[in-house]
């Protein structure tokens, strides 16, 4: 059990260090339409994975509520959504394309920022691993060992597009390779750090483990809506992005149903 839990934290961490990579293979930034289109997905697999990975489970957790059950899955969902606005607020970040970083005025590097950004980005899918795992360990009806894992494979799979995101525009801006894939593995460490720290405190979460789930699901939709979707929509209007929100969807969706 012990194997397949670090496993799972670090699933993850190989899928934004594969994406990383692309840093050595491709020679040019990738284009507006490619970023448009691993946005999307990123965002698509987020959305199911917080759906049927920790919004349904947190409501079943809770079904002995009756009619009630879902009241733990909004008051967690809701406090995700605030702890991440109140993380945008005092982080000082810069989104891919964006000309002017958010959060508080800061002297840090054009680049630093960037990185930032999807570290702020990566901390609530850390959680939502972290979360999944302490329901397992806790020996939740829930949460099963294929559920975790299908849940770490998916957000493995949207951070490969991530680590390109974040490592191919470094190298635009004149950082050498090496140093760029370095920065995009380096911007995914931060989800096993956030699962391990959930782990660490299962045994005080395990009691409110729905609220836990819940929180992990909101503060992923937020970063949808804040960060990805528009993103994803930047520049003239094509349906591109929208169509590949779907196809991550889509492939979340089959594998939490078929192996979860």
């Amino acid at each position: 059990m012990t194997t397949d839990i670090i496993w799972g934290i670090l699933i993850p961490l190989l899928g934004t260090t594969l994406g990383a990579t692309f840093v050595f293979l491709l020679r040019k930034e990738l284009s507006l339409s490619v970023n448009r289109m691993l946005t999307g997905f990123a965002a698509g697999v987020m959305v199911a994975a917080s759906v049927w990975s920790l919004l349904i489970p947190a409501i079943e957790q809770s079904s002995q509520m009756g009619r009630w059950s879902f009241v733990p899955a909004v008051i967690g969902f809701w406090v995700g959504i605030l702890f991440l606005l109140l993380l945008d607020k005092i982080i000082p970040h810069l989104h891919a394309g964006a000309v002017a970083p958010e959060g508080p005025k800061s002297h840090l590097q054009r680049t630093t920022m960037m990185v930032l950004a999807v570290v702020l980005h990566n901390i609530p899918e850390g959680m939502a691993v972290g979360a999944i795992y302490s329901g397992l360990l806790g020996g939740s009806s829930s949460v099963t060992a294929a559920g975790a894992l299908t849940l770490s494979i998916g957000i493995a799979i949207q951070n490969v597009p991530e680590g390109a995101i974040i490592s191919m525009p470094l190298k635009s801006a004149g950082m050498g390779k090496p140093k760029a894939f370095l920065m995009g593995v380096l911007s995914g460490v931060v989800e096993p750090i956030a699962a391990v720290l959930v782990l660490v405190a299962s045994a005080v979460l395990l009691p409110v483990l729905p609220y836990t789930l819940a929180f992990a699901a909101g503060a992923m939709i937020y970063v949808v809506v804040e960060e990805l979707i528009p993103e994803m929509s930047e520049g003239p209007h094509s349906n591109i992005g929208t169509i590949f929100f779907a196809v991550g969807f889509s492939v979340m969706m089959m594998l939490d149903v078929a192996l979860g």
